[in-house]
């Protein structure tokens, strides 16, 4: 049997996945949490194997640096990602936080009840979409940005000036302008307009 924490701040998800996944029989919904600082305190319960994660809640913590917290845990449950979010930064955010797998929320249940064991087994569980855009970013090269980079980037996007950057990010300005160097040449644009453009393009930080 493998116990699972929910965590999604929508209940109305988190009662859909519970129905779903306990129609099968190897499959208990242990618990739930409907924020990241609730799923890192209840991972701690006996009987949880995996975590199903959401990326966005309300409040400071998020779901990758709860996934990092949750991995850090003596005999940490596994924690598979389950949102709507599939930039290169959330991706590559996650997996580097210790996520076994990535899903969509828009994936078929069959895809999610075999993830959820695949993950559950240790194994890579990334929906054939999240695959696929790793593979483009390999493919990329030198146009793929790190994570902290597009972290950057997305602050740039939400217009803010280098020092509110550095501020947010606990970087020095100087730092920041380094990073806006590799960020323009690796995307071959000369302004932070056109590196935002181009980062959208590239699906490497959200539009909008």
């Amino acid at each position: 049997m493998i116990g699972l924490l929910l965590s999604d701040d929508h209940p109305v998800v988190r009662a859909g996945m519970r129905a779903l996944l306990e129609a099968e029989d190897d499959l208990h919904v242990v618990a739930e949490a409907a924020s990241a600082e609730d799923a890192v305190r209840i991972a701690e319960t006996p009987g949880i194997d995996l975590v199903l994660m959401d990326l966005q809640f309300p409040g400071a913590l998020q779901g990758v640096d709860a996934t990092r917290r949750i991995r850090s845990m003596p005999n940490a449950p596994r924690v598979l990602v389950l949102t709507n979010y599939d930039t290169d930064a959330d991706i590559l955010g996650a997996i580097e936080a210790g996520a076994s797998g990535y899903l969509l929320k828009d994936a078929p249940p069959g895809e999610l009840v075999a993830a959820i064991r695949a993950a559950a087994a240790g194994e890579s569980a990334l929906a054939p979409t999240v695959a696929s855009r790793l593979d483009e970013s390999q493919r990329a090269g030198d146009q793929r940005l790190t994570v902290r980079e597009a972290e950057v980037l997305a602050l740039v996007a939400a217009g803010r000036t280098n020092r509110e950057i550095g501020q947010s990010l606990f970087l020095s300005e100087a730092t920041v302008k380094s990073h806006l160097v590799h960020i323009f040449t690796k995307l071959g644009v000369g302004s932070r307009t056109a590196a935002v453009a181009r980062a959208r393009e590239l699906g490497a930080i959200r539009a909008g």
